[in-house]
């Protein structure tokens, strides 16, 4: 692993709503596994914050309607460790605070031009939140997912997914893609497991989901609108890098993946 020290960040254009200013931050914390107070600098006004989907399906509660779901899944605190790191390793101006997004209130998504779901083997949209998130997506969005695991998962996934881009394929991102280069050089890649699995011996969570993958959706001209964690639990290394626990090297790959991958969305 290489850091390369070139990357510019600043001049951007971007066809989305953030340039005309962001909305105010809404505190979920009391919904996440371990209910956060919000920072004091929440409401700051940033060159980047890291948005996470509220999406309906699946989860203890159901879907959102009923106050819960997978998508709270780590939050908030993987969501602001990761922001820690973001800060300490990077000149980007992030915000201190996730902002929880909602693709049925009105034009949100269009402030947040990076968006992260989480246990996307679960959700399940309605067609109106698939093409919205396909708008998105094509005026310049990008969307991390990560922590689903296994063939079930992945059918699940896809079955909102395909309603999203029924024209585009899912395919595997080469390694000499420039996501894995902006910033890190990340040629040599380990598959990054949940805490629950780690603590059984494992690096994966299922009998079928013993290989990490790495996918994506591209556009017209070749950028990724879609960065797919499959087989893998970025959200937990997040989550845990502060505990002696979790291995460094995968809390280390988790951090550089996702901060090239920001990179990569705020310059391409």
């Amino acid at each position: 692993m290489r850091v390369r020290y070139s990357v510019r960040i600043g001049l951007i254009v971007v066809p989305f709503l953030a340039l005309l200013g962001q909305h105010e931050f809404r505190d979920f914390g009391y919904l996440g596994e371990a209910p956060t107070p919000a920072p004091p600098d929440a409401n700051e006004q940033t060159e980047w914050t890291f948005g996470r989907l509220r999406y309906p399906g699946g989860g203890r509660f159901g879907g959102f309607r009923r106050g819960g779901g997978a998508w709270t899944t780590d939050f908030p605190r993987a969501d602001r460790q990761f922001v820690r790191g973001i800060r300490r390793l990077t000149r980007i101006h992030a915000r201190s605070a996730e902002q929880i997004i909602d693709l049925e209130d009105g034009d949100e998504v269009y402030y947040w031009p990076w968006l992260y779901a989480v246990e996307v083997g679960q959700w399940s949209l309605s067609d109106e939140q698939c093409k919205k998130l396909r708008d998105y997506l094509l005026r310049g969005g990008f969307f991390m997912v990560d922590d689903f695991h296994g063939g079930y998962e992945w059918e699940s996934f896809m079955a909102s997914m395909s309603r999203v881009f029924p024209d585009r394929p899912v395919v595997e991102i080469e390694d000499r893609d420039p996501i894995f280069h902006i910033l890190y050089d990340l040629d040599d890649k380990v598959q990054v497991p949940g805490l629950a699995a780690l603590r059984r011996g494992l690096t994966y969570e299922r009998f079928d989901s013993q290989t990490p993958h790495w996918r994506g959706i591209y556009d017209d001209k070749g950028r990724i609108m879609v960065a797919i964690i499959f087989n893998q639990d970025y959200g937990d290394a997040w989550q845990w890098a502060d505990d002696p626990g979790y291995p460094e090297k995968m809390t280390g790959q988790a951090y550089r993946v996702g901060i090239n991958y920001i990179m990569y969305s705020m310059t391409h």
